[in-house]
């Protein structure tokens, strides 16, 4: 029988992804680290995100920042409009190609390429739907950490394939069909709390 970390390891050798369940119960919890504990580093491929007259650089990776970031900042990211490069860095962490990722939130090919060549921000409808999706991998990255087994986990390739399994609980339906609705996206996130206990493993 193959360990959670063997399991978490055969992801890059594109055999299925283990269920959330099976990766965080192989160790006693740990703490989740806080926000302020959270270090934001600059990078060549970055987003910017202001919120209440303050600057928040966010690697496309740290989705866990990301997803630590209080309530009425995440209002704030989506007034103020996320780039649309964003979306292709989000595409690259889930290993999904932009097509699907766009189809997935509902978002149209040619009104994000206009933004981008416009250098124009994301709508606040469609900045909702792609903080929704980057949230969703910081909440899945934040539940691995602190079942103290992070290493080798990839959550964003984990959430690009855990959003395309037809799920009995959803009837059948895959929980990337919810995505493109801030309501369905609430489903899907607590959907996977669920998951951590093995209810919709």
């Amino acid at each position: 029988m193959s360990t959670p970390h063997a399991k978490v390891a055969s992801q890059k050798r594109s055999k299925p992804m283990p269920p959330l369940a099976d990766v965080t119960k192989s160790k006693p919890a740990g703490r989740v680290r806080s926000a302020d504990s959270v270090k934001l580093k600059a990078a060549d491929n970055i987003s910017i995100w202001v919120s209440k007259g303050r600057t928040v650089t966010i690697r496309n990776a740290d989705y866990l920042s990301l997803f630590m970031e209080d309530a009425l900042a995440h209002v704030g990211l989506v007034k103020q409009g996320v780039a649309p490069n964003v979306i292709d860095g989000l595409a690259g962490g889930m290993n999904v190609s932009k097509d699907k990722l766009l189809a997935t939130l509902g978002l149209r090919r040619e009104t994000i390429r206009r933004r981008a060549k416009e250098n124009q921000a994301l709508s606040a409808e469609e900045s909702s739907r792609v903080l929704g999706v980057s949230r969703l991998i910081g909440q899945v990255q934040a539940i691995v950490e602190a079942s103290g087994n992070p290493d080798g986990f990839d959550a964003a390739a984990w959430v690009g394939t855990w959003l395309d399994r037809p799920l009995p609980a959803l009837g059948g339906q895959r929980p990337a069909e919810l995505m493109d609705t801030a309501e369905g996206q609430a489903v899907v996130a607590n959907m996977i709390l669920r998951s951590q206990s093995g209810a919709y493993a």
